[in-house]
């Protein structure tokens, strides 16, 4: 049976200030908080609470309907600060059982391209924060913008993801159809979900433009060959109400694709049942892929000199940020990295909205002002030491930590073997722990603590008695 994978992508860009060269050293907070307001209230208006308010009714009339999310870190924080009834709104879907909620990095930024440790970090931090929010630990990963190659599919893989979101992008796949179960190369554990760009691009980008109907889309799907049963479906939220307005219908096509979809025989998956099954093969990935711009690449971010230098300054002090501790630090590191910064300074054709600035190199500047005032506080934090000791201690940190890590594993493979060699001794030590008894001995220590007083009177009084038998 073709099954649907639904999926979309709940971020909002933070909106820098305006930052002049004259306020490096005098001037630490760098954020348009009316803009970020603004915006966040007006997408949360027309977009995410109508959307989300489709979508949960939707599960609660169509049982076999399903769908998945990510949020960001710093899109998250947003919310909870301007528009918490998104987050209600969350919680409430949640409820239903029929959605997944999908790792990615907190910053929604890049580190993934620049620090395999920070990487690291960001995606634990986020990982927590879903888990606390919803109750369950996401078992499936996106990147930023869907950006994957084959090394970092073996990072995922290893900070143990079951699957990762990709996109379909033609100089990967080649002849191949991005309607199967696909394996990272360098990781066969994990698994590939690769987005179907015609049939997502239809509802994303074109929907306006091209007028849909709900029959004649599933029809495509209905008619995609036989053995073609994965249709990845991946998108951004704001789709629906800001990239196309609701009066555009698109919520009423939204709406017609659980009753037309069981009429066609088609049903929906969410991206870790899928990644449960196995895959066809695997897919090569040596360079970088993204679901941006029609390269399908890091262009966009990396494309020009002024982003690569603003990309190489800012996680020039990665590690240094990653082990000090400030929390005001690590939220402005949070905010900088995010990717949005970088887009901002694109020189390629047909990218209009570029925030408060006025072209690239407006964006390049007023982002390198910042940058440098933040290199500044972060450098200050280690007292004035050279890189050499820096490094040194961040060196040390990490090897620490790398031989804790190692340990950790070490005993829990030490411990499952010797369940597996020896389960009836296993078995037959249990008893003799459960025997000592724990409850009598908590209780007593418990009332003698709550006692003190009682005790020591108790002790003066048969003092005197024990004298006189001696005697």
């Amino acid at each position: 049976m073709k099954r649907i994978c639904l999926y979309f992508e709940i971020h909002q860009i933070i909106h820098l200030k305006r930052y002049r060269f004259f306020d490096i050293g005098r001037d630490h907070y760098y954020y348009d908080d009316y803009e970020n307001e603004r915006s966040i209230n007006d997408i949360a208006e027309r977009s995410y609470v109508p959307a989300l308010q489709t979508l949960i009714q939707m599960c609660r009339d169509h049982p076999e309907f399903k769908v998945a999310f990510s949020l960001s870190g710093v899109g998250l924080e947003q919310l909870e600060f301007h528009a918490p009834q998104v987050i209600d709104l969350l919680r409430e879907i949640n409820s239903t059982g029929q959605v997944e909620f999908l790792c990615e990095p907190y910053s929604h930024g890049l580190s993934s391209l620049a620090n395999e440790e920070s990487f690291v970090a960001e995606v634990k931090r986020m990982s927590d924060r879903v888990k606390e929010l919803f109750g369950k630990r996401p078992k499936v990963f996106r990147n930023s913008s869907l950006i994957y190659n084959d090394e970092i599919g073996a990072q995922v893989a290893a900070m143990g993801f079951k699957g990762i979101l990709t996109e379909g992008a033609k100089q990967v796949l080649g002849w191949k159809s991005p309607h199967y179960l696909y394996h990272c190369a360098s990781d066969p554990r994990l698994k590939l979900l690769m987005r179907d760009i015609n049939l997502s691009e239809d509802i994303t980008e074109r929907f306006t433009s091209h007028p849909l109907m709900a029959d004649q889309w599933l029809d495509w799907i209905a008619s995609t060959p036989e053995g073609e049963n994965i249709i990845n479906i991946f998108g951004e939220l704001v789709t629906f109400g800001i990239f196309h307005p609701l009066q555009s219908g698109i919520l009423e096509f939204l709406k017609a694709i659980p009753v037309l979809a069981k009429e066609r025989g088609i049903g929906f998956a969410l991206p870790s049942e899928l990644c449960a099954e196995k895959s066809v093969g695997a897919i090569e990935v040596p360079y970088n892929i993204s679901w941006v711009d029609e390269e399908r690449d890091t262009s966009c971010w990396l494309g020009n000199v002024m982003q690569r230098e603003a990309f190489n300054k800012l996680y020039s002090v990665a590690d240094r940020v990653r082990v000090c501790g400030d929390r005001r630090i690590q939220m402005d590191w949070d905010s900088l990295q995010a990717s949005n910064n970088f887009r901002f300074m694109t020189t390629k054709p047909g990218y209009q909205y570029r925030g408060i600035y006025d072209s690239p190199y407006d964006a390049f500047t007023n982002y390198m002002n910042i940058l440098g005032d933040f290199i500044s506080r972060v450098n200050n934090l280690y007292g004035g030491a050279d890189n050499e000791e820096i490094d040194g201690l961040i060196t040390m940190i990490k090897n620490q930590d790398d031989e804790l890590a190692a340990k950790d594993k070490e005993i829990e493979r030490l411990r499952k073997k010797l369940e597996k060699f020896n389960p009836t001794e296993v078995e037959e030590k249990k008893p003799v722990k459960k025997a000592v008894p724990k409850k009598p001995a908590a209780a007593k220590k418990a009332a003698e603590k709550a006692k003190p007083a009682a005790g020591a009177a108790a002790k003066k009084v048969t003092a005197p008695k024990a004298a006189p038998k001696k005697k």
